[in-house]
């Protein structure tokens, strides 16, 4: 880590701040700085989503598209709400659907004993993204720590990746006229 600037070195070169999503870290003396629009605003490419901490993925919202890009650039993924959600009145639409009862989660739960919650976990941890569980109750820390006793077949994993339907819990919309809205972008 470059204390200086508060950020980490990547593979490639370039850097990722400490802070996360949204956070800039001005260049060092001889580098070229990012390139600004005709409104002063900084412009960034798909190079730039290094600067992401962590995303909603969950079986309902994959992320396939931008998993891909992650690993060709090295970048670990780390999902937020990998579980669905807790469903809190204020951000998530009391009729959305709740992963953890979904039919199919439920059939690879009673097939390789677990719960729905580990089989969601183990479909993350085995495409590659990091999770990050959280919870209060002592059970459900001790249960999480399962994920690692059992695998998912390929074709449970392909079952799995049908579930995707790009399904978002978390859309924020009083914030969708916000010019750095990241819904509305390709990933």
């Amino acid at each position: 880590m470059d204390p200086k600037y508060q950020r980490v070195e990547l593979n490639d070169g370039h850097f990722m701040p400490v802070l996360g999503f949204g956070t800039y870290v001005p260049p060092e003396p001889g580098e070229t700085p990012l390139p600004k629009d005709e409104n002063g605003k900084v412009m960034f490419d798909t190079v730039d989503l290094c600067a992401i901490w962590e995303v909603e993925c969950h079986p309902y919202l994959n992320q396939s598209k931008l998993l891909d890009f992650c690993k060709s650039k090295d970048i670990v993924l780390v999902a937020h709400s990998a579980l669905g959600t807790q469903r809190h009145k204020l951000w998530v639409d009391q009729n959305s659907p709740a992963l953890l009862e979904d039919p199919v989660l439920c059939a690879l739960a009673k097939k390789h004993k677990p719960s729905p919650a580990l089989i969601a976990l183990r479909y993350q941890l085995q495409r590659g993204v990091v999770v990050l569980a959280k919870s209060y109750n002592e059970q459900r820390i001790r249960e999480n720590v399962q994920v690692f006793e059992f695998q998912l077949t390929s074709e449970d994993m392909k079952v799995l990746d049908g579930l995707n339907g790009n399904f978002r819990y978390a859309v924020m919309d009083f914030l969708v006229d916000h010019p750095d809205y990241p819904f509305s972008d390709e990933y």
